[in-house]
């Protein structure tokens, strides 16, 4: 992302972290109503939290807040990957889904380490 970043809505991990919760609902929208309070559930809450969690420390006060939601966001996508895991295990997602979903992660995880420690103080 180049130019001034005025809102997290500017972060470009906002926003991949945003079209994976998307991409999450699309996936999750066919699965056994069984699940509704199950893994469906739990995968989207997952996804919904990485970009709540941007959203809300680049509003907080300091850097150290700041890279502490960072962190939770970091463990919010590490909860969804393993929902995503458990769900092709299970047989509600194939091979092909989970895959293109965790390079999405693998990404936005390298994004939110480098945004860390970017605003770890120097």
């Amino acid at each position: 992302m180049t130019g001034k970043i005025n809102s997290y809505r500017d972060l470009f991990v906002w926003q991949q972290a945003m079209d994976l919760a998307v991409a999450t609902y699309s996936l999750t929208r066919t699965w056994p109503k069984e699940e509704l309070y199950g893994l469906t559930s739990q995968i989207r809450r997952s996804a919904n939290s990485i970009p709540a969690n941007i959203a809300e420390g680049y509003g907080r006060d300091n850097r150290g807040s700041y890279q502490q939601f960072l962190r939770i966001a970091q463990g919010s996508l590490k909860e969804f990957e393993t929902h995503l895991q458990i769900t092709e295990r299970v047989g509600l997602a194939t091979h092909d889904q989970t895959n293109q979903m965790l390079l999405a992660t693998a990404g936005i995880g390298k994004m939110l380490r480098q945004l860390i420690i970017k605003l770890a103080p120097e």
